[in-house]
């Protein structure tokens, strides 16, 4: 008979499979579901297409296809519902990405098989490659998909989808990510070819200006923008609330410390929040500032990046990154306090209250300057 600790990670192992399991099935589910629509509203635009008067033609047909899918299959069928399905149709069938994917697909069968074969090819293959062409793309629920239609944009809308992939956002999380203009505040600091890229592949980390967002927004911590309150009470409402500061810093944060305290000559230190980035394998402290941010911010923030470089640092890992939040700052204290190269320190604004969709704009446009 095993002892505890093996029945322990024998629970541990199967626990993981099965929770893989569920997930597996639940996003088979969501698959098939999101490409089951996108077939429905192929079927509806088709139709549409050989209707004489679409706009008039159109209408009936959806009342129509409510009254009967609702008679047969339940709620679920509105006319609404339908218009949905049908947008999805028209604004996914365009999709660059898609029609790549078909096109590395057909290529890849024209390849491998000659013209004669192609011909006697049956339908149902033909099916089957389509199937998986789609689901190989659509790998979110519907209502993902129902949100990211609200994007106008088409290199924005590709931007978030792949990430909530990527990362297995919920659909509440997508919301948040755009509400908060994730992909602009990316965009700012990045060149025509890095914003294309972003659309593209979503966010790729490979340097450390990579992960820096100005603003962060920390709107989920629940403190009104005109409460005065203290850097403890803000470091003690981020930690209340990690995981959603870990979703906000982005991509590989994992939680080290907090109020870690570093010594030298008999003085004394603490740095307010440590984390470790495993993708750009290297530690990043964070400094916590109420009000306007100070040259001595910077000089502090260098020192703690100079100590763990030369105390903490592994040979194999990254330089540490080092980044101010602070409330308000000025772009020419940071340009000449910090050195021209300078890939280490960062300083950020960040608010505590979601702005408005102008005034979230207007300081985008003011961190440009």
């Amino acid at each position: 008979m095993p002892n505890g600790l093996q029945n322990k990670v024998i629970f541990q192992q199967v626990a993981e499979l099965l929770q893989n399991a569920r997930q597996q099935v639940l996003r088979t589910v969501n698959s098939t579901m999101t490409i089951t629509y996108f077939e429905i509203g192929r079927i509806i635009v088709e139709e549409e297409q050989n209707g004489k008067d679409r706009a008039e033609y159109g209408k009936q047909l959806l009342k129509g296809l409510s009254q009967q899918l609702t008679k047969e299959f339940g709620k679920g069928f509105s006319i609404d519902v339908l218009e949905r399905i049908r947008k999805f149709y028209l604004i996914y069938s365009k999709s660059a990405t898609l029609l790549r994917i078909l096109e590395i697909k057909n290529s890849a069968t024209l390849s491998r098989n000659s013209e004669e074969k192609i011909s006697q090819t049956s339908s149902a293959e033909f099916e089957k490659l389509d199937y998986e062409t789609l689901s190989s793309f659509f790998k979110l629920s519907f209502s993902h998909y129902v949100f990211l239609m609200r994007i106008d944009d088409e290199k924005e809308r590709r931007f978030y989808k792949i990430e909530a992939e990527k990362h297995n956002w919920s659909v509440r999380e997508l919301k948040r990510q755009y509400d908060t203009a994730l992909y602009t505040r990316l965009a700012l600091s990045r060149d025509k070819e890095g914003i294309l890229k972003l659309s593209e592949q979503g966010q790729i980390i490979e340097k450390p200006k990579d992960i820096i967002k100005d603003p962060y927004i920390l709107e989920f911590l629940g403190l009104p923008e005109l409460y005065q309150y203290s850097e403890s009470q803000l470091e003690e409402e981020i930690i209340n609330k990690l995981e959603q500061f870990l979703l906000e810093l982005g991509h590989g944060f994992t939680f080290v410390a907090r109020q870690e305290r570093i010594s030298f000559d008999d003085k004394h230190f603490r740095i307010d929040l440590v984390f470790y980035n495993r993708i750009l394998r290297c530690f990043v402290l964070i400094d916590l500032k109420i009000g306007e941010l100070k040259h001595q911010d910077l000089g502090q923030m260098q020192m703690y990046v100079n100590y763990y470089d030369r105390e903490m640092r592994l040979e194999e890992e990254n330089k540490t990154i080092g980044i101010v939040l602070c409330q308000n700052k000025s772009e020419a204290v940071v340009k000449y306090t910090l050195p021209e190269n300078n890939e280490q320190i960062f300083a950020s604004k960040y608010k505590t209250v979601l702005p408005s969709v102008e005034a979230l704009k207007e300081l985008l446009e003011s961190n440009k300057m």
